[in-house]
């Protein structure tokens, strides 16, 4: 068994000791990296070889599913932290000057105090903890070295410098970029009462998208207003099976994330937590699409009075950063039915046609109602061949229309979702004929 040097074990108990002296920070070192680096560094100082053996395997192991160095990670867990400094600073449109100066000086002192500590745990390198072990262990050789070279964009400002120094730089990229979930996902859902960040979010891109141009362009420029902070419209997108309408919307998120745009899909099923929802996103600096597919209310339907609410407001503001895009194949979102409607014989609700014309009137209530006429042929068969050149499928032009014609006969009618469906089988059988070459 080996021993560390004196030097070595003073710098390996001050991180141990600048670990646990943060006051605001302390979520930084929660995701399994930090615990495993924690770990590691009481080990060290400990006298069990195989135990700082096990805890540089978890260390590297941690880091490898994480696909981060040390320094990496440590500055994405800073940028995406949450806690009462970094949620007081992003709900705040001042410059960070003023926002620093508005704060508790308390609140700020332990900010400062804290970010000097997290960038004496950056300063640790893979390589120290490497040779460290060995000594430890009198290996013959070090453990492989967890060293990436760091290709990201985000934290630049941190790099070289004191971090408390940079600290108005740091509010100033929480107010742009915001913190936690939304920081680390573009698409979330309500989930068992909570937001859920959604990793393998759909791909859906705009410029693959064809055949509906007018409703298209629509919903980008509405999104655009959205982006732009100002007033935008809750969106109906109603009409035929499979013509894009949820992809369009998925879609947005993947052309606009960059610039802040978040989506959240809710179910039918959980609308009457909808105005609760929005609560929760109202001061945040992202903008947000709440996506609801393919609704419909049955009559007397609890989720119906929530989004009524959402839509029409209370005596609660309408927070500008959330609107609701909705898709529908029914243009009239209540059920209603012939028995439904008075008859001078009934004795039932004196003033029953205007529940009636509530419920037929309920879709006028988005702002904006696009709508999805079913595909006829040359429509089709645009989308068709857009979706044949972005694959880059080699077919002649007349041999590919009749069997798109063949495969919409034979399957689900002409449609978007007809056109997609058909396309990837068509590339698989193209690719399986090439490869039996």
């Amino acid at each position: 068994m080996g021993h560390l040097d004196a030097d070595s074990l003073l710098q390996l108990q001050q991180y141990s000791y600048q670990a646990a002296s943060l006051l605001v920070y302390q979520s930084v070192l929660d995701a399994p990296p930090g615990r495993a680096f924690l770990a590691l560094i009481q080990a060290l100082q400990g006298d069990e070889p195989e135990v700082a053996l096990r805890g540089y395997s978890q260390w590297f192991s941690a880091l490898a599913v994480a696909q981060q160095s040390w320094q990496t990670h440590l500055v994405s867990q800073l940028l995406r932290a949450e806690n009462p400094f970094t949620r007081q600073v992003q709900r705040q449109g001042a410059s960070s000057t003023d926002v620093l100066r508005g704060l508790p000086k308390p609140l700020v002192a332990a900010v400062r105090h804290d970010l000097q500590l997290l960038r004496s745990l950056y300063d640790c390198r893979a390589e120290q903890l490497s040779q460290w072990v060995q000594l430890m262990a009198q290996l013959s050789a070090a453990p492989t070295a967890w060293a990436l070279e760091d290709a990201s964009d985000n934290g630049l400002f941190l790099r070289d410098r004191g971090w408390a120094e940079a600290l108005p730089d740091l509010v100033d990229y929480y107010q742009r970029h915001g913190t936690g979930l939304f920081a680390e996902y573009r698409v979330a859902r309500w989930q068992k009462g909570a937001l859920v960040g959604v990793a393998h979010a759909d791909t859906s891109q705009l410029q693959k998208l064809v055949g509906y141009e007018q409703p298209k362009q629509a919903l980008i420029q509405n999104t655009e207003v959205l982006l732009a902070g100002l007033p935008a419209l809750h969106v109906l997108l109603y009409g035929s099976r499979g013509s894009g309408k949820s992809s369009l919307v998925k879609a947005l998120v993947n052309q606009y994330g960059d610039r802040g745009l978040r989506l959240i899909e809710v179910t039918k099923a959980d609308l009457h937590h909808l105005p609760h929802i929005v609560e929760q996103l109202r001061d945040l600096p992202q903008r947000f699409i709440i996506f609801v597919d393919d609704l419909s209310f049955e009559e007397d339907d609890e989720a119906f009075k929530a989004l009524k609410v959402v839509l029409e407001g209370n005596v609660v503001a309408r927070p500008r950063n959330v609107v609701v895009y909705a898709t529908s194949n029914r243009r009239h979102l209540i059920r209603e039915f012939f028995g439904d409607r008075p008859r001078p014989s009934d004795a039932d609700e004196v003033h029953q046609w205007d529940t009636v014309q509530e419920k037929l009137s309920f879709s006028d209530r988005f702002g904006l109602t696009l709508t999805f006429e079913p595909a006829d042929q040359p429509r089709y068969l645009t989308i068709v061949r857009h979706l044949a050149q972005q694959e880059n499928l080699q077919i002649e032009p007349k041999d590919l229309e009749f069997q798109a014609l063949q495969w919409a006969t034979r399957h689900n009618g002409r449609s978007g979702r007809t056109a997609r469906q058909f396309i990837d089988y068509l590339s698989a059988e193209l690719t399986a004929a090439e490869r039996s070459f």
